[in-house]
């Protein structure tokens, strides 16, 4: 633990080149600015979720990897990443550095289900030991001095049901406690904390209320989730604001204390995906009540919900989902979706915790969470090539400026498919894809000025 702390505070000497944000009342805001900002955000696991192994690299652990991706993701326009499965026991500075420099933050996941490291849906007083809550905290004490680490999720998706809902939420709410205790006594910044929900509307308001209530109102209780997040998948294809049910999430979260937004969305009936939800998303409908959110995902796995392809030899190819979505960021404004100001209303204050606040019959309505278990309380070159094998060019992480974020259309290729281009059909008159045969070529990234960080030198993908 203590070699890895010395390593983290490595990683921290460096200019950051995002500034580091706060979660100020019921929004995201950086504090220097005063300005709110929104996620764009894509769910980063190459491999896919059930590809994690602990005894191998995590998606945050290899440094050609990360930078091949941050290029990828830079160029589309992403300013956060959320990451499910980690390992703390490997090292992150190069990976939190490359994205970091790239202008993208980090929403990290402190369970591993796949390692059997997290809360249970199925009896989770069995679940909730000492030893489990020190992997989560390992998790929080590897990437707690990263400037570019914004928030910790403490679960996602245990309460999925009614059944789960009157048996998992003390359990819940008492590892976000844990975790944001540890964070007050052991980082030298605040960083929330919060719940990944399911968009599951016969649980979604009462599992909200549960985390984002205080004991007496107080905003300072430490079991209070500091974020709420949700994974959404009800708007599909050429949907709308009402018809998505999106309308009744703006109405249901409309007087949240704290922030609220998309830890998953990006719904993949029909294929390929068009993505028109990203204008309601970050459009005068939504932009009071949400911050953004995280689009799922970004490697193409059997669930075929991917921005790209990984071939076995690391290659990457641009799937259409990708230009969708590169097109739909491109009609907007982000810079006044960026730039806008908190409103100068009164912020809405914390519900106190009270069994009036849970509406659904079978819900756990008592607000008494568990006590802490009592043992706690003492280099590669890989090609990328849009659709139709044509290869980019030019492909690269750019260091952002102290302070800088990433945003769309802010980062370009040359060679990259324009998004209409990229959503044209990918077979040729004879029937066959039109990158059939192609050999893409390697593209290599010039060495990244990252002063004491004299690894990235010379190193490219």
């Amino acid at each position: 633990m203590l070699m890895q702390s010395a390593l983290v505070a490595l990683g921290a000497t460096l200019a950051a080149a995002v500034p580091t944000l706060v979660a100020k009342d019921n929004y995201f805001v950086n504090p220097k600015t005063g300005n709110r900002f929104q996620i764009v955000g894509v769910a980063y696991q190459p491999g896919g979720s059930s590809g994690y192994d602990a005894t191998a690299p995590d998606p945050l652990s290899q440094k050609d990897i990360c930078l091949r991706d941050a290029a990828i993701l830079q160029v589309l326009g992403v300013n956060a990443i959320r990451v499910y499965n980690l390992n703390p026991d490997q090292n992150h500075d190069e990976c939190a550095t490359i994205f970091n420099s790239a202008g993208m933050y980090m929403i990290l996941d402190v369970n591993s289900p796949l390692v059997g490291e997290a809360l249970t849906s199925d009896k989770p007083w069995e679940s909730y030991y000492a030893s489990y809550l020190n992997r989560t905290f390992a998790v929080v004490e590897a990437f707690k001095n990263y400037p570019n680490t914004l928030a910790f999720f403490s679960g996602n998706e245990v309460i999925n049901d009614i059944g789960t809902g009157a048996t998992v939420p003390p359990y819940a709410r008492a590892v976000t406690r844990d975790l944001k205790n540890y964070v007050a006594k052991h980082s030298e910044r605040p960083i929330p904390v919060g719940y990944s929900a399911a968009d599951v509307r016969d649980v979604l308001f009462d599992t909200f209320n549960y985390f984002q209530c205080a004991e007496d109102g107080k905003a300072d209780d430490p079991s209070r989730a500091d974020i709420f997040a949700l994974n959404s998948y009800s708007w599909c294809g050429d949907s709308s604001f009402k018809t998505s049910g999106y309308d009744k999430l703006v109405e249901g979260f409309k007087d949240s204390s704290v922030p609220v937004f998309y830890s998953e969305y990006g719904c993949n009936t029909p294929s390929p995906r068009i993505f028109s939800e990203v204008a309601s998303i970050y459009g005068p409908e939504m932009t009071d009540v949400f911050s953004g959110g995280v689009v799922y995902e970004y490697t193409q796995e059997a669930n075929n919900y991917g921005l790209v392809n990984i071939s076995s030899d690391g290659s990457i190819i641009l799937r259409s989902d990708y230009f969708a979505l590169q097109g739909q960021y491109a009609k907007l404004d982000f810079t006044k979706v960026q730039g806008a100001k908190p409103p100068t209303a009164t912020a809405p204050k914390p519900p106190t915790c009270t069994s009036k606040l849970i509406t659904t019959k079978g819900f756990n309505n008592n607000f008494t969470i568990p006590a802490l278990p009592p043992e706690l309380r003492r280099s590669s070159r890989r090609p990328v090539s849009n659709p139709d094998g044509s290869v980019l060019k030019g492909l690269e992480v750019k260091v952002l400026a102290a302070d800088e974020i990433n945003s769309p259309g802010t980062n370009k290729a040359d060679g990259v498919a324009s998004p209409t281009n990229g959503n044209s059909t990918t077979t040729a008159p004879d029937g066959k894809p039109k990158n059939a045969g192609a050999r893409p070529v390697a593209i290599v990234l010039p060495a990244l000025a990252m002063g004491a960080f004299a690894f990235l030198a010379g190193f490219a993908i």
